[in-house]
């Protein structure tokens, strides 16, 4: 199974204010832009590309959102680091089979189609990983 970067999420208070770096100090575009209202995600998202690199600015849309849970505890910053996979079921297996632990709720297709599952921290001391695979890979 091959593991490739596909973007790092950043939650941040106010895309607004965010996005003035990735834009104008990274020189970035920004690719897309979308709100998902799915109970227990709750977040704006601004997609920015910047050089072959993604980043996914990550808006809380209201207090109790995991988002806005994470800037409370830790502040902003970097949330997650997300690996695209050609097969997130066999991907899953395989890291469960090593004994990797998942969030299983958070098991889903976002609003732009990419199917993903988050890594449980305890298993990855500490860090927030994401699987994700498109649809057509």
């Amino acid at each position: 199974m091959n593991y490739e970067v596909d973007h790092i999420g950043i939650a941040v208070r106010s895309i607004e204010d965010a996005l003035p770096f990735y834009i104008n100090v990274l020189k970035g575009t920004l690719e897309d832009q979308y709100t998902s209202d799915v109970p227990g995600v709750e977040v704006h998202v601004a997609v920015v590309q910047t050089h072959g690199q993604t980043f996914e600015l990550l808006e809380p849309t209201n207090r109790e959102s995991p988002i806005a849970r994470f800037i409370r505890q830790k502040g902003k910053g970097v949330h997650h680091i997300a690996y695209r996979v050609e097969d997130l079921d066999q991907a899953i297996q395989d890291a469960r089979d090593k004994g990797i632990r998942f969030l299983e709720d958070t098991l889903r297709t976002n609003a732009r189609g990419r199917r993903l599952i988050y890594l449980n921290p305890a298993s990855t001391e500490g860090t927030l990983f994401e699987l994700c695979s498109y649809p057509g890979d």
